[in-house]
């Protein structure tokens, strides 16, 4: 799977015993993998190399000083992949990382080419909005350049990350039509797991605020079922 080598991935993980196993089958598997067991040289190293996926071990939960990094990171690259482990995490834990832009959350104990497949499909689906027929939809008085990830109203732009993308556009696809939640997480975040379930809760928020600006225009819960984004 060529495409593989093009992505480099920074691992934090302060067991450096754990860390060295993980990185060490992913480089086996064809990844660039640089490990890192503190923040400050995770951080440097992302500020040289601006890695576009990130997997942090949080161990069980979110210090200050992990919160202060995370930002960091983002604060850097919006668009970064993150991928969080973490051991019998909470749900407060799981509704942090979810309001960082985590792509995924997986708990440990994990299958090491679970991860794998977890990143190889959060590669695709990155990689599916990167083409050059990449449509632009009238929402409203929006304009969505999915191309570009950008929603414009009023000659203000605002850049999405590629999981609000990803997401406005599968809404867009449907527009006006039901979409069943489990249909959203499959095509979005390729599982209906409990965890991307809350992250897509998350972004749904997310969107709403984005789409505020007209009255006509709104995603609206269909109890029980799924969503709809209603343009009237």
């Amino acid at each position: 799977m060529a495409m593989k080598n093009h992505f480099r991935i920074l691992l934090f993980e302060q067991n450096e015993s754990i860390g060295s196993l993980l990185c060490e089958f992913m480089q086996v598997n064809d990844f660039h993998t640089d490990m890192f067991i503190t923040r400050e040289e995770a951080h440097q190293a992302f500020l040289t190399e601006r890695y576009p996926i990130c997997i942090i071990d949080i161990e069980a939960s979110f210090s200050e000083e992990m919160l202060a990094f995370v930002k960091k990171i983002k604060a850097i690259d919006p668009d970064v992949i993150l991928i969080f482990l973490a051991m019998n995490p909470g749900i407060e834990t799981i509704t942090q990382a979810y309001a960082l832009e985590a792509d995924d959350f997986i708990r440990k104990p994990f299958i090491l080419e679970e991860l794998q497949m977890r990143v190889i499909a959060i590669i695709r689906r990155s990689r599916s909005l990167d083409i050059q027929d990449a449509p632009v939809y009238q929402i409203g008085k929006y304009l969505f350049d999915t191309k570009k990830q950008i929603l414009s109203i009023d000659n203000v732009n605002n850049k999405m990350t590629s999981k609000e993308c990803e997401l406005l556009r599968y809404l867009c696809e449907h527009m006006n039509a039901l979409v069943l939640r489990e249909e959203v997480l499959k095509a979005v975040w390729n599982n209906n797991s409990y965890y991307n379930a809350r992250s897509m809760d998350v972004y749904i928020t997310k969107l709403r605020r984005l789409l505020k600006e007209d009255n006509h225009v709104g995603i609206v819960n269909v109890h029980g079922k799924g969503y709809k984004l209603l343009v009237i």
